[in-house]
């Protein structure tokens, strides 16, 4: 917007420096021309009186020569023949030329048949004016003056550059205004965008100063008017899901009490784990609902962080019992060393199930899955893999609530896996896995501060892919 109006302004200003410019050049350029010209015809006019009187030779010299356009040698005076008249007593006598002459006998004539004065260049530069003179003789004489160009374009070239000099600084000037105005205008568009960018990336404590232009200062007033609504709308639902959360401890109770009561054996101490995972879980929703501050909601994880191979083996120990009954194999791999992740235990935790359980609804009994972690400096890659009948749409899958490759699927897990890995600057991939079936590949960003870049994702790949190849290990 800023250059825009610096554009607009330098357009308007070039335009009208122009139209006044120009014109007034020519004007200048005019107005020398006739003051030259006035000139020579005051210096001829000045010769009017001799003529008058006198024709001789020596008497007209020493009058041209007494002007200043004569002492220059830029003045002549062609005086035409008087022809002899015996009846009235006068004498005959020849033409008289003097001074250096400038114009030819053709335009001398020309002048004296018009009776007027004419102006003519001269081949070499310049001009000649040709001014006509009654003598008392009854003929015309012809007063020549020589203008040189030098007079005619006298100064010219002097008002051009300080027209020029004036126009330029009429544009610098306009310039800096412009430049001024669109600071005042583009200063704080630019503090509401990023505001708005803040906002959208989760740090809801961020406003807009209410100043510059009427209309910014109105869409700041909106602004932050928009962003305390968000606060309390994101503070209720949190209270919302907290006592949501908190009505389910009464029929937790129950059921943890008539757990207690099943006896011994493996389906009572599965449902026990089960119910005390549930209680954990609706504690962890209460805990996370009641103390997340403005600036974090909506980044899961942030500024939180967990161990990725203690998470992985403690919900692999719930999900083995449950893969044992079904007779599935279970592989794990890269498990057994610290790899730590920016993402909230509960959340990699919550993706981790999301993804287990689609496995355990969507593939036959019997069939083995595999859990890989993979450290590779920049980002850790979670993959899940299953030998079941693959995912026919993969980019349907990921969609929120349009996963058709599975029957009576939401899609919401892997919604809910790929937020977690979004919040990282990862992303999700379904693909082929080694094992035949389905394989989902979550990218996690090592530092959480930006996504991967598309070079680096293929290189991890190349390098999962080799050390697959080698991987396994027990559950």
């Amino acid at each position: 917007m800023r250059w825009a109006l610096v554009k607009v302004c330098l357009a308007v200003t070039v335009m009208v420096v122009v139209a006044f410019a120009v014109p007034l050049g020519l004007v200048v350029q005019e107005m020398a021309r006739d003051r030259a010209f006035s000139n020579a015809e005051r210096q001829a006019a000045a010769i009017g009186p001799t003529l008058s009187i006198t024709t001789d030779r020596r008497q007209l010299a020493k009058a041209v020569a007494s002007t200043q356009m004569g002492a220059a040698d830029r003045m002549a005076v062609h005086v035409p023949a008087v022809p002899a008249e015996p009846d009235a007593g006068v004498a005959g006598a020849g033409p008289v030329d003097v001074g250096r002459g400038w114009a030819g006998p053709g335009q001398v004539a020309d002048t004296r048949r018009l009776g007027r004065a004419t102006t003519t260049a001269v081949a070499g530069g310049g001009f000649v004016l040709l001014q006509p003179t009654a003598i008392g003789s009854g003929g015309i004489a012809i007063v020549e003056v020589y203008v040189p160009e030098g007079e005619v374009s006298n100064g010219v070239g002097t008002a051009w550059l300080v027209l020029a000099g004036v126009g330029l600084a009429l544009v610098v000037g306009s310039v800096a205004v412009a430049d001024r105005l669109g600071v005042r205008m583009v200063q704080p568009a630019g503090r509401l965008a990023h505001a708005a960018q803040e906002l959208g990336e989760g740090r809801l404590g961020a406003r807009v100063p209410e100043e510059g232009p009427a209309e910014l200062r109105s869409a700041a007033v909106a602004f932050n008017s928009m962003a305390d609504q968000v606060v309390r709308l994101l503070a209720n639902e949190r209270e919302l899901a907290a006592d949501l959360s908190h009505r389910l401890r009464t029929p937790l109770t129950v059921l943890r009490l008539n757990a207690a009561s099943l006896g011994e054996g493996p389906a009572a101490d599965q449902t026990r784990a089960a119910v005390a995972q549930l209680e954990r879980e609706v504690d962890t929703i209460i805990r996370t609902a009641r103390e997340q501050r403005p600036g974090t909601q909506g980044r899961p994880g942030a500024g939180a962080g967990c161990d990725a191979s203690e998470v992985i083996r403690e919900r692999m120990a719930f999900w083995s019992a449950l893969a044992e009954d079904e007779g599935r194999e279970v592989r794990m791999a890269g498990v057994d060393r610290t790899v730590r992740i920016p993402v909230a235990r509960a959340e990699l935790a919550a993706a981790l199930d999301a993804m287990l359980g689609n496995v355990f609804r969507h593939t036959p009994e019997g069939t083995p899955f595999a859990v890989d972690v993979h450290d590779a400096g920049d980002a850790v890659i979670v993959l899940v893999s299953d030998a079941g009948p693959g995912i026919a749409d993969p980019e349907g899958a990921l969609r929120r609530g349009n996963d058709g490759a599975r029957d009576g699927s939401t899609g919401l897990g892997l919604d809910i896996v790929r937020r977690v890995a979004e919040s990282t600057g990862g992303d999700v991939r379904i693909g082929r896995s080694v094992l035949g079936g389905t394989e989902v590949r979550v990218w996690i960003g090592a530092d959480g501060r930006g996504r991967l870049p598309e070079q680096g994702r293929r290189g991890h790949r190349s390098r999962v892919g080799r050390r697959r190849k080698g991987a396994g290990a027990a559950s």
